[in-house]
């Protein structure tokens, strides 16, 4: 008898595998055309990026910061950059990249796996889309949307994190809306654990479970006191897997936080950019008396800390920049949500021309806008370069749009329920959190998701406005007749 009814569970649940995979290749097959033109587009742009400037801009910037770490922890089992152990970076994208090529050093495999992470996320936007806007066929136009959005296309062909956060953030999302669904907690566990391990990729979401905590315990349904047990599950589930890193750092390096690029961005950036304002100097001549990037000039600049210990320096970073921005705190709060606005609108077009070999080199081309000022950088670029202006224009157009579509989503709604809040919500945190004097455009690609969800709901308010005017003019005639 036990045989027989384990027999029928396994068989039951064999079906529904079964039935789960169909469901999703026919998913994947309604939406096949926005599919191969994501594809088209993000092989293309890698086949070109290789062809004309090969894998340099690829790897540039702060790539290696990710590839040595994650190296040294394959090959050595411990997580460390030149013979120290490693806590700007965590281990979630380090440990991806060397597993899916680096290890080898095959950049073009660890792209062409970027690029398949990116149209299961292109897959997640048209789940999440339809499940926010049900009856609107909004998935669809968000699937072509994202298709088409340029930072998700072009960091899914540079050696960052960007394409595998976004993936784990979705991810949360959607797990988040099945709870909201169900009730059911193991979800809101999933969910969890998911934010965690998209903290571990990049540390930006360390402090997203505070927010998403306190919105399900509005959000959450009532019965079964799941308003107490929603935000419980989530922060039971979140802050051990963070608290562990962090005991790792401690036990390693004496420094207690999750990573000290939140110090180092206080220090050299965000307290930088206010001293720089207050005596009339540029952010780098700032940073260059800080003794920013290298080792070599930080301790050039502060002699006596040679033999320090790098929580000490970090401590020292930490209190250094919180005295400035204490004393200086409607300073702050301009130059920080200057750097919000970088974020919110700079098109992308430079990372796009650089992967080209199309961006200007040289001093021709404006370095801070927040300082330079927005019409007189619009102005050098159009008269010097006008291509580049040309390429700037298309992508703020298409950025604008999404903008615009949003807007209207959230404004033309009859109700704003907890779905749309928390897509609202979640690109707020973003944001806010990526302003200031480090703020680069590629910091929103985090929030591009949740605005071609939104900007959906939007495009599609005319199709749901259309019937009813149809219907109406029907009545008119048949009135009249």
């Amino acid at each position: 008898m036990g045989t027989a009814l384990r027999q029928s569970y396994q068989t039951k649940q064999l079906v529904n595998w079964r039935r789960r995979i169909s469901d999703w290749i026919q998913s994947i097959a309604r939406v096949r055309v926005p599919l191969l033109a994501a594809f088209l587009l993000r092989l293309a742009l890698m086949i070109a990026a290789l062809t004309l400037t090969g894998t340099h801009v690829i790897t540039q910037g702060d790539t290696a910061s990710y590839l040595n770490p994650g190296r040294t922890l394959i090959l050595h089992g411990a997580f460390a950059s030149g013979g120290v152990p490693e806590i700007d970076r965590t281990p979630g994208y380090p440990l991806f990249a060397e597993i899916t090529g680096m290890i080898g050093a095959n950049v073009l495999l660890v792209v062409v796996t970027q690029i398949v992470l990116s149209l299961v996320s292109l897959l997640m936007v048209r789940k999440i889309a339809n499940q926010v806007f049900p009856d609107r066929n909004a998935g669809s136009i968000a699937v072509w949307l994202y298709a088409f959005e340029p930072l998700s296309i072009i960091y899914s062909v540079r050696l960052m994190p960007e394409t595998l956060f976004v993936l784990l953030l979705l991810l949360v999302v959607e797990r988040l809306l099945s709870f909201l669904r169900s009730g059911k907690l193991v979800t809101l566990a999933a969910a969890g654990v998911l934010l965690a391990a998209a903290t571990y990729v990049r540390p930006v979401s360390y402090y997203l479970v505070f927010p998403l905590a306190a919105g399900l315990a509005m959000a959450a349904p009532k019965e079964g006191g799941l308003r107490w047990k929603a935000p419980a599950v989530l922060l039971i589930t979140v802050l051990p897997l963070l608290a562990a890193w962090q005991v790792r750092n401690f036990a390693e390096t004496g420094y207690r936080g999750f990573s000290s690029i939140a110090e180092k961005n206080l220090y050299f950036f965000q307290s930088a950019e206010v001293s720089a304002e207050l005596q009339h100097l540029s952010l780098g001549e700032e940073q260059k008396q800080l003794g920013y990037p290298e080792d070599i000039y930080y301790f050039a600049a502060h002699p006596n800390q040679r033999t320090w210990s790098q929580s000490q320096k970090l401590s020292f970073m930490r209190e250094q920049a919180a005295k400035i921005l204490a004393a200086h705190p409607f300073l702050y709060l301009q130059t920080h949500f200057a750097g919000v606005g970088v974020v919110a609108f700079t098109p992308g077009a430079a990372e796009f021309l650089q992967l080209l070999g199309a961006y200007p080199a040289g001093s021709s081309m404006p370095h801070r806008i927040v300082n330079e000022g927005v019409a007189v950088s619009a102005k050098r670029v159009i008269l010097a370069h006008p291509q580049v202006a040309i390429t700037m224009a298309l992508l703020e157009g298409f950025l604008l749009l999404l903008y615009i579509a949003s807007i209207r989503s959230c404004v033309s709604a009859d109700r704003i329920g907890p779905a749309i809040l928390m897509l609202v919500g979640i690109a707020t945190y973003f944001f806010l959190i990526s302003g200031g004097a480090q703020a680069v455009g590629r910091y929103r690609l985090p929030v591009m998701p949740e605005l071609c969800i939104l900007a959906a709901g939007g495009l599609t308010l005319s199709r749901i406005k259309q019937p009813q005017s149809h219907n109406s003019s029907a009545v008119e005639k048949y009135e009249l007749s």
